[in-house]
């Protein structure tokens, strides 16, 4: 196997093709014309092959060295972006973070986070845009969106954090009647409320432990565009629904929400993290995530 190549000689190549001249490249290197001129020379003999052509009057790359060059520019940029990002690695977070989120998860668990996050570095300023649509982090100048569900296909980079549950809830006037229901099927005789934020509102899913599987088809006589929303129609007798573990485990434990069928299961969802695409993140943006997932594990 051939000897690793020298990176400090691909630096020396570079500068001179760069500025034309071992003379000038040496006087931006600090070094002498005769180191230069000795390592590009070792280079070529690494290689096997001319990059340069030398004559009296002036120097220029061959075809060969045109092409060498353009990889040597592109190995010393990744090089300092490693540097770069060792030492934002170790600066405290700080500047302007904005994020998006769902406006159920943002407010009910986000929220919380910002409040702590902004606590432990002072020096970070958050701002926090809610939507249920998928925000385009790049053209909204984004540096992170929290999403819920299921994720698109995307050019994104996305980090899996945790998982949640969809519960199907009534409000305790229909505790009578949920006490009856022993199957999926006999759900559509009840009201149902219908969250139009979702893609699917009024198909859903059930499995149980058996493995058997039930696919309802729900009518709805109220239907709204956001989870919270839905949850505060339920809580007020307008019907059924279909709401995520995180919005509605405090308002079953109270007793505001009651369990339909709880030994049916509706499908899981994970919680990402999503990034527009960068060699590496500032600290400002790990720290909250890492601030984040940790919430979400407990």
């Amino acid at each position: 196997m051939q000897e690793a190549t020298n990176l400090n000689r691909l630096a020396y190549f570079a500068a001179v093709v760069d500025a034309g001249s071992f003379t000038r490249a040496a006087e931006y290197l600090g070094i002498t014309k005769a180191v230069v001129s000795q390592q590009v020379a070792r280079l070529e003999q690494e290689v096997g092959t001319t990059l340069l052509m030398r004559t009296t009057r002036r120097l220029q790359p061959t075809e060969a060295g045109r092409m060498f060059h353009a990889h040597c520019v592109s190995i010393l940029r990744e090089a300092e972006d490693a540097f770069d990002e060792l030492a934002e690695a170790r600066t405290d977070p700080k500047g302007l973070l904005r994020i998006t989120a769902p406006y159920d998860y943002g407010t009910s668990v986000v929220v919380p986070i910002i409040t702590a996050f902004t606590s432990r570095y002072p020096d970070c300023r958050v701002e926090l845009s809610l939507s249920d649509k998928s925000v385009d982090l790049i053209a909204d100048n984004m540096d992170l969106a929290i999403r819920v569900g299921w994720l698109a296909d995307s050019s994104l980079q996305a980090r899996r954090i945790g998982s949640f549950r969809q519960l199907l809830v009534g409000p305790p006037q229909f505790a009578e009647q949920i006490a009856l229901l022993r199957d999926p099927t006999e759900l559509s005789a009840l009201p149902f409320v219908a969250n139009n934020a979702l893609r699917e509102p009024l198909e859903w899913t059930f499995t149980n432990e058996d493995r058997e599987i039930r696919t309802v088809q729900f009518k709805s006589d109220i239907a709204i565009n956001t989870t919270p929303a839905v949850m505060e129609a339920v809580r007020h007798g307008g019907g059924m629904s279909v709401l995520p573990d995180f919005l509605v485990v405090g308002e079953m434990s109270g007793g505001s929400l009651i369990p339909v069928l709880p030994e049916w299961n509706l499908p899981s969802g994970g919680i990402y993290t999503v990034y527009p695409a960068a060699r590496f993140r500032p600290p400002k943006v790990t720290a909250f995530v890492d601030l984040l997932a940790s919430a979400v594990k407990q």
